[in-house]
């Protein structure tokens, strides 16, 4: 008796396998999986009284692809297992997908939902496949998002039935592919509706089915051609080694090895192509990038969207009605993801008109949705009519959690805290959607400080998947809980730190925008800044993303810094760059238009030209890698600070929260995972080296000295 896959056999010798893990929500390949399919392979191939077989799923998602916990524990063992041995335990999935498509039986899938990884791999090994005319049903082979590539022989398939660019396109970028996308490209035979699926797998399989594969037949030429001498495959293979490093930098190895894999499998012999993948994937599953991303993304990221720090108590909370105070851009994107999830919201600021502005946001992204056939109209109005706009604090009387997202003005937020507190019910949580004034000094406005907390987004909020949860001093357990629920209730990623001023996000991302700023001053060029920020991995680079959140912003925030500082306040050579755009040129950034960029209407932003004369560039200028250095080691050792300062509890948090929340580096697996691979004692000589050529701000923590001298690593003093 199998564990994870029912069998069956009908009286027309066809088998069926439904594929159900139990206690899973989704299907995945697992070890017990592996284990079931092998013996029902077996089963059948022995059994002459089974024609053939259907593959199909007890679950709404066909497989959503390999356990990475599965992966991760192979090198878990002391001392780490051999090369050898993590070949041979990756090699093994791919060897039995091809003892299933070599065993002289049909196998039909009959695909009912999502099928990524290891879960379109299986499906590419079916002879033939058949899938649901469902909006949600997506194939796609993801793995290179944790750094590895396809290791079961999907690259090889699909190479072998759609050819040469679209097995480039869909590898190299873990873009997913739509029933009727896979239909046309001739990856699959048919889509049907639902409950179609398994009367005609049954039927094909009644029909004179094949059991061979068309690479397996003589004679058998990939579609369009391949190899180093075929000129429609050379051209395709200059053309994706340019684009693909145009976006991965060299950052990441993966993107290598799978353009490797399917140019070298376009001219060897099937059985040798799927191994040399194995290999390939085997290798980087034993890199420390691999196993840092894999890590980062997804073990720890799921690990925080299933709220795995929220305390015990009180129960589980949802959200029915939402007080959004302030309907600027953060507010109003508040009130649409919070409506999206299906609360009442009361959007409320200082006049109804101000108020409706803020509610134009969410009909603008209604008709956006709409326009791209991404929500229905009835959806869209059903979502518009429960943002209620509104300029009466009345209108707070019922709402079981508050956001106030207004200016970043201590008196602003302590008046409208007051006069909420005095209206919003006993029980209601208030939130400050701050980004950097500290969570316990804004309480001090409140009368039930252990009510409030800082829920922290970023913008824009419908985009950005994380949020960023504050303790103040006296913030309970009750509202951490309820702050947490309401964030998993609108499908964001959170992440809970302790106060502090910038907290931990909005201060580490500052550091990325203010070293760009502070080498313009130096008389850097500013396309070579930019660009380094890219090549290290950054979205975009450190000028075009101060742009974006605003140079206005930066500079409020120095101003009030400064303010409730005094003669504490530290001097940083970007705050003279900021002051001069700011106050002297009128360039407050994306939002009037002009900033360090140009944006003109009818065209792409390009580098403001006027930079030159303000920020005269250097004679000399560096070396890149020198800029580059600047750029990611001034947010490691700001991070290292938190960690050390108590701002983050544990590293986790700091990893899932830089790559989600600014988007550091993804191919490090986060700030603290860049530091341990390099290793503390490097790491330090190198942050003393830029200390000494630049200033204070690169110096690095006792706490990373600490490590150095004892060899240790943030991820094993976490999990001690």
């Amino acid at each position: 008796m199998t564990e994870t896959i029912k069998f069956s056999t009908d009286s027309d010798g066809i088998a069926t396998l439904t594929i159900d893990l139990p206690d899973r929500s989704m299907n995945v390949v697992d070890q017990a999986f592996l284990r079931d399919l092998s013996d029902l392979i077996g089963k059948i191939k022995e059994n002459d009284s089974i024609k053939g077989a259907i593959i199909t799923s007890g679950k709404k998602a066909f497989v959503a692809g390999a356990d990475l916990r599965m992966l991760s524990s192979l090198l878990a063992e002391q001392n780490g297992p051999s090369a050898e041995d993590v070949f041979e335990a990756c090699n093994g999935y791919s060897a039995l997908l091809r003892e299933m498509e070599t065993c002289g039986k049909p196998f039909v899938a009959a695909v009912n939902g999502l099928a990524l990884g290891g879960g379109f791999e299986l499906v590419l090994a079916c002879h033939h496949r058949i899938l649901a005319d469902e909006k949600s049903l997506k194939l796609g082979l993801p793995e290179v998002m944790v750094g590895l590539l396809p290791g079961a022989g999907g690259m090889q398939r699909l190479l072998r039935l759609a050819g040469l660019q679209v097995t480039l396109q869909y590898a190299s970028t873990g873009k997913n592919l739509k029933a009727s996308e896979a239909l046309g490209l001739n990856i699959v035979q048919e889509v049907l509706p639902l409950d179609k699926i398994l009367e005609a797998a049954k039927a094909w399989l009644m029909d004179k089915p094949t059991a061979v594969q068309p690479w397996d037949k003589k004679g058998f030429k990939i579609p369009g051609g391949a190899g180093a001498m075929h000129p429609n495959s050379v051209m395709t293979m200059v053309g994706a080694n340019a684009m693909a490093q145009d976006k991965s930098f060299h950052n990441y190895p993966a993107v290598e090895a799978i353009l490797s894999s399917i140019y070298e499998g376009g001219m060897l012999p099937f059985d040798t192509a799927i191994r040399l993948d194995s290999k390939r994937f085997a290798k980087l599953l034993m890199s420390d990038q691999t196993q840092n991303m894999i890590r980062t993304l997804f073990i720890n990221k799921q690990a925080a969207d299933k709220l795995q720090k929220r305390p015990k108590n009180p129960e589980k909370h949802m959200v029915k009605r939402l007080g959004v105070l302030g309907a600027g851009m953060m507010g109003a994107g508040i009130a649409y993801v919070s409506a999206r999830a299906g609360m009442e919201v009361v959007l409320l600021d200082m006049s109804e008109e101000q108020a409706l502005k803020g509610k134009a946001y969410s009909e603008s992204l209604v008709a956006k949705g709409l326009k791209r056939r991404k929500i229905t109209e009835e959806k869209g109005e059903a979502l518009l009519d429960l943002i209620r706009p509104t300029a009466d604090f009345d209108d707070l009387k019922d709402v079981d959690l508050i956001i106030e997202a207004v200016f970043e003005d201590r008196k602003i937020k302590a008046d409208i805290t007051a006069k909420t507190e005095a209206l919003m019910p006993e029980a209601t949580i208030f939130a400050s959607n701050t980004s950097t004034l500290p969570i316990t000094g804004l309480a001090e406005a409140s009368k039930r400080p252990d009510q409030f907390i800082g829920i922290h987004f970023f913008s824009p909020v419908e985009k950005m998947p994380l949020v960023e949860i504050i303790l103040g001093k006296k913030t309970g357990e009750t509202a951490l809980a309820i702050a947490l629920d309401y964030v998993q209730q609108i499908g964001k990623t959170p992440i809970i730190v302790n106060d502090s001023r910038g907290f931990y996000t909005s201060r580490c991302f500052g550091t990325y925008v203010t070293e760009g700023l502070a080498m313009l001053a130096e008389g850097i060029n500013p396309a070579m800044i930019e660009n380094a920020g890219k090549m290290v991995g950054m979205p975009v680079g450190p000028l075009a993303v101060g742009d974006e959140v605003s140079i206005e912003l930066s500079y409020k925030i120095m101003q009030q810094t400064k303010k409730d500082m005094g003669k504490d306040y530290p001097d940083h050579p970007a705050d003279a760059v900021i002051e001069k755009l700011v106050a002297g040129l009128g360039r407050l950034g994306r939002k009037n238009g002009k900033g360090a960029y140009e944006y003109p209407e009818d065209g792409k932003k390009f580098l403001w030209p006027g930079l030159a004369d303000h920020f005269p560039p250097a004679n000399d200028q560096p070396d890149i890698d020198e800029v580059k250095a600047r750029l990611l080691y001034r947010q490691a050792v700001e991070c290292a600070r938190c960690y050390e300062e108590g701002v983050l509890n544990d590293p986790e948090s700091g990893d899932v929260g830089a790559i989600f929340g600014w988007g550091f580096a993804p191919w490090s697996g986060g700030p603290l995972s860049f530091i341990d691979t390099i290793g503390a004692e490097n790491f330090v000589q190198e942050a003393d080296r830029l200390s000494q050529a630049y200033g204070d701000r690169f110096a690095p923590p006792q706490i990373l000295r600490d490590m150095a001298a004892n060899g240790d690593c943030f991820y094993a003093a976490s999990n001690e």
